[in-house]
């Protein structure tokens, strides 16, 4: 007994300083943190975001070499006039939503449908299905198979053969989000349901798909993004036969029309981005929460 007073002291100071050199790091790692999150952003997205802006604004002498240095002339409005008119941008842009919007519909009820079904049987074979299904989140599809697939049917250089591929690659992402979704989902809402007489398709229609907003928001947001920016499958499976926006700024700057004109190229970039950049500042909350619940399971 005496012995374990005498020593009891000296191992609580010990304790004591442990926890108040761990919690003074700690202290120190939350305070930086802040500030080395607003580092990596000025890092990677600030500087670059700011060359881009810039540099659509300059003469073409000065953006020969883009820098971060403002221009001595501004010359906004010649830029992005000169991008409207020479460069064919309304039909691309009118292509892209041709593309995108039946891509999206057609991948996400089809997804949610197919996340359904793996989330509420739990069975081996589903198992290995819903593995399978999200594999495609890690390996890419091999465009020389997916063309000489689509000339083989006969949807080669076709809006729908395009469609098609883009349903393909990012179903594995709706998938994982919605499974994940549908599991947090009370089952007793479904059983109540078959109860009543509803059948699968109207349980899925009435109860389940209001349910997944959230989740599916997130997906169609982040679906809108790739497809929005897709040049190289675009390029191999309808280059040359519908204009997108990614497609007609490689056309236009391989033709030579914008060779060495940094300054309409990055104009041009400027508008082709800006559609989905505002759609995701007024959807942002709706992305963090989709991702945030999707994830759970």
């Amino acid at each position: 007994m005496s012995t374990q007073a005498a020593t009891s002291p000296t191992t609580t100071g010990r304790g004591t300083r442990q926890r108040t050199k761990a919690g003074g790091r700690h202290g120190i790692w939350s305070a930086l943190q802040p500030a080395v999150a607003l580092l990596s952003v000025l890092l990677l997205i600030g500087i670059p975001l700011w060359m881009v802006l810039i540099t659509s604004a300059k003469p073409q002498g000065e953006a020969l070499n883009p820098s971060l240095t403002l221009p001595s002339e501004w010359q906004i409005w010649e830029n992005y006039s000169q991008v409207f008119t020479d460069g064919r941008i309304t039909p691309a842009f009118f292509g892209s939503l041709f593309i995108m919007l039946p891509a999206v519909f057609v991948v996400l009820l089809l997804g949610s449908l197919a996340a359904w079904v793996l989330a509420r049987r739990a069975t081996r074979g589903n198992a290995i299905l819903y593995s399978l299904a999200i594999s495609g989140i890690v390996l890419p599809p091999a465009v020389v198979t997916v063309v000489l697939l689509l000339r083989q049917i006969g949807l080669a250089g076709t809006a729908i053969g395009m469609i098609a591929v883009y349903v393909g690659m990012y179903m594995s992402t709706v998938i994982f989000f919605v499974t994940g979704f549908i599991r947090t989902i009370s089952v007793e809402l479904e059983e109540a349901a078959r109860v009543d007489g509803a059948r699968p398709i109207k349980i899925f229609g009435r109860i389940i798909l209001p349910l997944l907003a959230p989740v599916l928001s997130t997906a169609t947001i982040l679906i809108c993004l790739y497809v929005w920016n897709d040049v190289f499958y675009a390029f191999f499976v309808i280059g040359g036969r519908i204009d997108t926006l990614p497609l007609n700024l490689f056309q236009v700057a391989s033709a030579g029309l914008y060779l060495n004109n940094w300054h309409l190229i990055f104009a041009y970039v400027v508008l082709m981005s800006l559609p989905l950049l505002l759609v995701f500042m007024f959807a942002q909350r709706r992305i963090i929460s989709g991702v945030t619940s999707g994830a759970v399971k």
